[in-house]
């Protein structure tokens, strides 16, 4: 006989955080619709793909918080293996599209392998510092691999050429070799020879698109109307949504077609412009609701694979989130990192959710233990 929660609810679905899972519900139906607006009242070609892939991926992610967190910590290994060797295969095999190859093309799906690495270099990193005994963590044994498993998806991805989610892959990974307990002044060693190691960078290993980018976000007016034109019809459209916005379906930036990618990389900017700062206000409200609550699930992780595990993955939707943020505000490069929920587009949402899942996964493992 199964067990029923309260108001005769099923175990299972009455055990779900339910006041995450509909914060999570209020953003994506919020993100419809302002692809709804983007597309000027109507739900092709946007809003509905997207709403169809959000509510699948939603329950992916419910079918993912049964998964027991054991088996995260053994899977992890083989999973980093074949996503790696998929990335190899997207530079012998991958489809091109808008001048880089990221893709494989399976037949009925195309898919990113770059960002299945997002979630999983953060499973990796957590589940080779479980292993490591703790006498080992501050030696030269527990650096060196870790940043073996951070380069060498990362330089692949590179390769495609894809800054934004070579940083994000960085990012998670780094993340979890500090709160690991690798020594702090490695960290900022490698900030400041990367701080010197900029200029080379800038000139002799980023493309010239990549490069342009960079410089337009240190001077943006330089060149209002070619590689600049994107940040600063984004900044106009924040601005002219003043505190309380234009009104729904009254944004001119985006349905004039002045501010490029209005639906994907830039779709914060069309959501301002309506909803002005209180919209914009929310969004960052939420998304920090969220990211605080996987921090406390972090906190709550009875094995140190659920720690890392989880404090990697809020750390990864926290850079996921931020930097797209302050891309669109002008704060940061343009770097092509889409905001999830929000943006159109399957493989951030798949990403999300992947992490949202697994996320549930170690609060569900936690819970359980704790009643025991």
């Amino acid at each position: 006989m199964s067990t029923l929660g309260p108001g005769m609810v099923p175990a299972p679905l009455a055990q779900l955080p339910w006041k995450v899972l509909l914060l999570v519900l209020g953003i994506g139906c919020f993100g419809l619709v302002v692809l709804y607006s983007a597309a000027g009242g109507k739900l092709q070609p946007w809003a509905y793909s997207q709403g169809i892939r959000f509510f699948v991926f939603f329950g992916m992610a419910i079918a993912l918080s049964r998964v027991p967190e054991r088996w995260w910590a053994i899977g992890t290994f083989p999973a980093y293996a074949v996503i790696l060797l998929m990335l190899i295969g997207v530079e012998a095999l991958g489809a091109v599209a808008g001048g880089s190859q990221r893709w494989l093309d399976l037949g009925f799906i195309r898919l990113q392998p770059s960002e299945l690495m997002k979630p999983f270099i953060v499973l990796t990193m957590a589940r080779f510092y479980e292993i490591l005994p703790a006498s080992e963590i501050r030696k030269f044994g527990a650096i060196w691999p870790g940043a073996v498993l951070i380069g060498l998806p990362a330089a692949l991805v590179m390769l495609q050429p894809d800054l934004g989610t070579a940083l994000m892959i960085t990012g998670g990974g780094v993340a979890v070799m500090f709160l690991a307990g690798i020594p702090l002044r490695l960290f900022i060693g490698g900030g400041l020879a990367l701080g010197a190691a900029i200029p080379v960078i800038v000139n002799f290993v980023l493309h010239d698109y990549q490069r342009n980018r960079v410089l337009t976000f240190m001077s943006p007016e330089s060149d209002p109307l070619g590689t600049g034109y994107h940040i600063s019809q984004s900044k106009i459209a924040i601005g002219s949504g003043g505190i309380f916005g234009k009104g729904f379906l009254n944004g001119t930036q985006s349905h004039l077609d002045y501010l490029p990618e209005g639906h994907t990389d830039f779709a914060l900017a069309t959501m301002m412009e309506e909803w002005g700062l209180m919209g914009g206000f929310f969004v960052i409200l939420a998304f920090a609701f969220l990211i605080g609550w996987g921090i406390s699930v972090s906190m709550r992780a009875k094995t140190r694979f659920g720690r890392l595990t989880a404090a990697g993955l809020s750390a990864t939707i926290f850079f996921y989130s931020s930097i797209n943020m302050l891309m669109v505000m002008g704060l940061a490069p343009v770097v092509g990192i889409p905001l999830p929920l929000i943006s159109f587009g399957g493989t951030a949402q798949m990403t999300f959710m992947i992490c949202f899942g697994i996320l549930m996964s170690i609060d569900r493992e936690s819970r359980r233990k704790q009643r025991w």
